[in-house]
């Protein structure tokens, strides 16, 4: 990353371009890649305290870091507004006045981006392996599924069985399932969690081989 910052400024084009740095999924350190990950680990925590890691339901699987640069446009800023990479197609489309065709998942939040707002979506579905959740700015929801606990890698997976209910602010790291406190909260996220994928939920997804 220093060489590429580097680059661009002695090009005279650092002014002019917009950066950003993100990730796939959560963490694994081991998954079937020869790279040392598990051995040069040493007692750092790869999911950032966060519950799961790569093919996790849990906001350790899906929740991935997004940093914003672009020098003299972008002020430093750390936000907890609620962004998906999808949004990146008509955020970045609206950046560069280009036709976004209608009815894509995509939304613009540009400003949410630049840091000129912090705030973005209200709402967002999630996926993993054909699981589903759903995340508010506030709650957690995560839909019962059958399947083992963790998978090979160790990772915990979300197949809790049940409905589980996390507050997103007082428990980033998903230790406790309020479900059964808040039944109001639970069925509201319910009916909006399955008006929005319309059928496509079940719970007895396969879980894929890992290759």
């Amino acid at each position: 990353m220093g060489e590429l910052l580097a680059h661009l400024e002695q090009e005279g084009l650092l002014e002019n371009t917009l950066i950003i740095f993100s990730s796939d999924n959560g963490p694994v350190l081991n998954d079937g890649y020869k790279d040392g990950a598990a051995e040069l680990v040493g007692d750092h925590s790869p999911s950032g305290g966060l519950r799961g890691g790569k093919y996790s339901l849990f906001d350790g699987g899906t929740h991935v870091p997004l940093f914003v640069y672009w020098k003299g446009t972008v002020q430093p800023v750390e936000s907890d507004a609620l962004f998906c990479q999808m949004d990146l197609v008509a955020s970045l489309g609206k950046l560069l006045d280009a036709a976004v065709p209608e009815g894509l998942d995509s939304k613009d939040y540009m400003n949410a981006m630049l840091g000129k707002e912090l705030h973005a979506r209200e709402n967002l579905v999630l996926e993993a392996q054909g699981r589903l959740a759903y995340r508010t700015t506030e709650w957690f929801m995560i839909p019962p599924y059958q399947g083992s606990e963790r998978n090979l890698t160790g990772n915990e997976l979300g197949n809790l069985g049940e409905f589980g209910l996390f507050n997103a602010i007082s428990d980033p790291a998903q230790q406790f399932n309020v479900a059964a406190q808040h039944p109001d909260i639970l069925e509201r996220l319910q009916k909006e969690f399955f008006a929005e994928v319309n059928g496509f939920y079940r719970s007895d997804v396969e879980e894929e081989a890992l290759k």
